[in-house]
């Protein structure tokens, strides 16, 4: 057994069940619904369907990452355990959460000064996020050294695809991502922007597609660009999706047709509260291993 534990946020967006069997130790973001506050807790709280309903009956939604102060109290009882850590933290090119994490190591290494912790920014997102979890919990097991892991973790983590694309323009335009001239007319044109995540992990629209049977096709292509070993990729294949399943297993389709090698079924997930707030409902985002990421 590994003498640290592997750790991230809610917004690696895989299920409880999943950290539980694979070891992986969370910590909850925070969103409010029509001002009330609750915990990112992966669908407890509130089930993903009720969550989405409730946005788009009209509900206002904000989110609030996990402070210092959190993350003090969530890393004390593993130090005082004995137990280094490895915290993977979401992207700082979407959020500040990264900066909080270090600076409560900081704040932790006067009163733990035999213990080790490594905060890395995984410069992905969701279930993106949730799979290069998946895979350090596989080298963790396999006897991996922590500052090993945390080393392979930098050297890899751009090779970890994210691609999103949204049949739903309302919480774009809501958001300020877009204008609502911009929303209105590809609501009209039913354009699907198709988006992934740069070498800074920040979310950029790529492309802009004219339907959504045309940008499931879109999205499936770009796995068949960049993956691993091309046809013969044989890693593992996350899709999350918020409220819209038929088309993430459309997607899960193409994707096991395309590569018949994969590691297993494509798995499908909910796209959590926190990162769902700011998409709405109609999200598609499809991780894969591939190339290195370089813009």
């Amino acid at each position: 057994m590994a003498n640290y534990i592997l750790s991230c946020c809610s917004t690696a967006d895989l299920s409880e069940q999943h950290f539980r069997e694979r070891d992986i130790h969370y910590i909850c973001f925070h969103y409010m619904l029509d001002g009330k506050s609750y915990s990112d807790d992966l669908g407890k709280t509130m089930s993903f369907d009720a969550f989405y309903q409730a946005m788009a009956d009209g509900a206002e939604t904000r989110t609030s990452q996990v402070n210092v102060d959190e993350y003090v109290s969530y890393f004390t009882p593993f130090l005082e355990q004995g137990l280094d850590i490895l915290h993977v933290t979401l992207s700082s090119g979407i959020s500040g959460t990264y900066n909080s994490a270090c600076l409560a190591r900081d704040e932790l290494a006067a009163k733990f000064p035999d213990r080790k912790i490594y905060v890395v920014d995984s410069l992905g997102a969701s279930s993106g996020y949730g799979l290069l979890m998946d895979k350090l919990a596989d080298l963790r097991d396999g006897g991996m050294a922590l500052e090993d892991l945390r080393d392979w973790t930098e050297q890899n983590r751009l090779k970890l695809h994210h691609w999103f694309f949204s049949t739903d323009l309302t919480f774009y335009v809501r958001g300020g991502r877009i204008s609502k001239a911009s929303g209105w007319f590809g609501t009209m044109l039913h354009i699907c922007p198709l988006l992934n995540m740069d070498d800074l992990g920040r979310l950029i629209p790529r492309f802009k597609i004219r339907g959504k049977n045309k940008v499931i096709r879109e999205i499936a292509a770009r796995m068949v660009e960049h993956a691993q070993d091309g046809p013969d990729y044989s890693g593992k294949c996350y899709i999350s999706n918020s409220a819209c399943m038929e088309d993430a297993q459309a997607v899960a389709r193409l994707v096991e047709e395309h590569f018949p090698k994969l590691n297993g079924k494509v798995e499908i997930n909910s796209i959590g509260t926190t990162i769902g707030s700011h998409t709405g409902p109609g999200t598609v985002a499809l991780f894969f291993w591939g190339d290195e990421r370089v813009r």
